[in-house]
């Protein structure tokens, strides 16, 4: 505490991200980080960029790694955001378009950030809960307070329980929702989920959110898009603007740029994760474990005769380290991101001596 702090300041329960140990030989399941290298084309793009142009300030604007989102997405530039990690372009969502009279509305298990944002900026919410199988239920969206509300955000699929909500949900909320912003976080869609990206040249109320972290493994990098009507995006790029208008470096924008290009290591990349979650699933429910329907790059797991804290613990004794969050409704379950084989090998191997 400082009495130099603003009020603000005092108010606030920041974010706490996931650990970053700085222990050799450790299996890091916890931060949901991609378990396999970067695009070489990326790579390759990054370490050309690094030349005497460093002395000049990167493109405003970031034209060429919009240009590569809207190819690859088949859209136009105008409707692409870029910024510093999705986390970044979040921020500047929540200052451009969900600060309203009306209370914005999020799940009441999600993504941690979104009321910290709230603090931060002055945004009034509510949370609505999740039902038993910890699935969104639209209409309650639909009808909190007559449908009155500044707002509704959600990760698909979710987190950090990995539900992902089906396309014609989605569609159903945005086009019940048409007075407010829907704005739909897709840091883990491409594990499994449907993007809602095939929705926003319908609806002009309808913003989705990517980040290059996790299917194209660059979370070190801090690259993240937003998709939109233009007039959302133009409200994003003026609070861009009037922060930070060089966001995205040389670098960051050169190897962005290449990771969009490079479909073919995308998609070969996120099927082995896919298969390598499908598998550590099978492999964990003969176990006693009870595992949510996950479409991301992690599983949301629990076993009913071992408590979660202490499962971490033990795992962390084992030099394997998991997510565990201590909130209501979720204490008892283990965010677990999805390894190479072998980590997940070793992961199997530590829980089945620690339940059998």
């Amino acid at each position: 505490m400082s009495r130099y702090w603003s009020t603000t300041v005092h108010r606030l329960t920041p974010y706490v991200p996931g650990e970053q140990p700085r222990i050799d030989g450790l299996i890091k399941l916890n931060t949901n980080e991609n378990p396999y290298p970067p695009s070489p084309l990326a790579l390759a793009a990054m370490q050309a960029a690094l030349d005497e142009r460093l002395r000049l300030y990167p493109d405003p604007e970031g034209a060429p790694l919009k240009q590569a989102v809207a190819d690859f997405h088949g859209l136009t530039p105008r409707q692409v955001f870029v910024g510093n990690g999705s986390d970044e372009v979040l921020a500047h969502v929540f200052q451009a378009l969900l600060k309203h009279e009306a209370p914005l509305l999020f799940p009441d298990i999600t993504y941690s950030f979104y009321p910290v944002y709230c603090g931060l900026y002055g945004i009034e919410y509510r949370t609505l809960p999740l039902d038993a199988d910890f699935a969104l239920r639209v209409e309650d969206y639909l009808a909190h307070d007559g449908g009155r509300n500044g707002g509704i955000i959600f990760p698909n699929p979710n987190a950090p329980t990995g539900r992902p909500l089906p396309l014609d949900a989605i569609e159903r909320l945005v086009r019940g929702a048409s007075g407010s912003v829907v704005v739909v976080d897709e840091a883990y869609v491409d594990f499994g989920g449907e993007s809602a990206v095939t929705l926003v040249d319908r609806y002009p109320n309808l913003l989705v959110v990517h980040t290059l972290s996790k299917s194209r493994s660059l979370a070190g990098l801090r690259v993240g898009f937003a998709i939109g009507h233009p007039d959302l995006i133009e409200g994003l790029e003026r609070v861009k603007n009037s922060f930070n208008s060089y966001p995205l470096d040389r670098v960051a924008l050169a190897g962005g740029v290449a990771a969009m290009a490079d479909r073919a290591y995308f998609e070969q990349t996120r099927q082995v994760v896919i298969a390598s979650r499908e598998h550590l699933v099978q492999a964990l429910l003969p176990l006693g474990f009870e595992i949510l329907p996950s479409a991301a790059n992690f599983i949301f797991a629990r076993h009913p005769h071992h408590d979660a804290q202490a499962l971490a613990a033990a795992l962390r004794e084992r030099r394997i380290l998991v997510r565990h969050f201590r909130l209501p409704r979720i204490d008892q379950f283990l965010r677990i991101t999805i390894g190479t084989d072998a980590q997940c090998e070793a992961l199997q191997e530590a829980l089945r001596e620690l339940v059998t």
